[in-house]
């Protein structure tokens, strides 16, 4: 080409797009939204994995549910030197109310009627032992006996005094040895923790 329009020089006109600046912005957003949420997830991810909120989660277990305290202490139990037993035999086997009631004494029981067992009980008590006392002795007096005979069955009567039958069964082979009863009557003395409902 020549005359007026003729290109001179090595510069040269070039035909662009015009720049659109909206457009950059919002794509520079979007960028650093999408690297927020995705520090955020990793960050999240990490926490699941590691256990990050043990202690956050600590703090609101211990908010809804209270550290287990100890249950009031069981009722104060008899000494066997307070508790009076009557010992009758259910089986066949002769002297065995005798004999227990000499063991019984022994490990300082008090001894009332000792004799064979009345008809209605007589070989018909097929367990260890039959207890039967007035209803204040289910917290107290026949736990210190179950102790000295386990499995004892207990059973309540319309009497008004604090003695204790103790009918011998089938099943009675010896009591308990004064270790094993001392044992089982210091856990019933010992408050036990109260379960927890968390």
């Amino acid at each position: 080409m020549g005359g007026k329009y003729r290109i001179t020089g090595n510069t040269y006109p070039r035909m662009r797009r015009p720049r659109h600046r909206l457009k950059l912005a919002l794509s520079a957003v979007a960028a650093v939204a999408a690297l927020g949420l995705a520090g955020w997830g990793t960050l999240q991810l990490i926490d699941v994995f590691t256990g990050g909120d043990k202690q956050a989660n600590a703090a609101d277990r211990a908010k809804t549910c209270p550290s287990p305290k100890a249950s009031a202490p069981v009722k104060a139990l008899p000494r066997p030197a307070t508790i009076k037993v009557n010992i009758y035999n259910a089986t066949p086997r002769s002297g065995l109310a005798k004999a227990a009631a000499d063991e019984l004494k022994k490990r300082g029981f008090v001894i009332g009627k000792v004799d064979n067992a009345p008809a209605a009980y007589d070989k018909k008590v097929p367990g260890t032992g039959l207890l039967i006392g007035a209803p204040a002795a289910a917290n107290g007096s026949f736990p210190v006996l179950t102790t000295q005979l386990p499995g004892a069955v207990h059973r309540t009567d319309a009497r008004r005094t604090a003695d204790v039958d103790l009918i011998i069964g089938a099943k009675f082979k010896t009591f308990s040895t004064p270790a094993a009863a001392a044992s089982a009557l210091t856990t019933l003395t010992k408050p036990a923790p109260a379960p927890s409902s968390c």
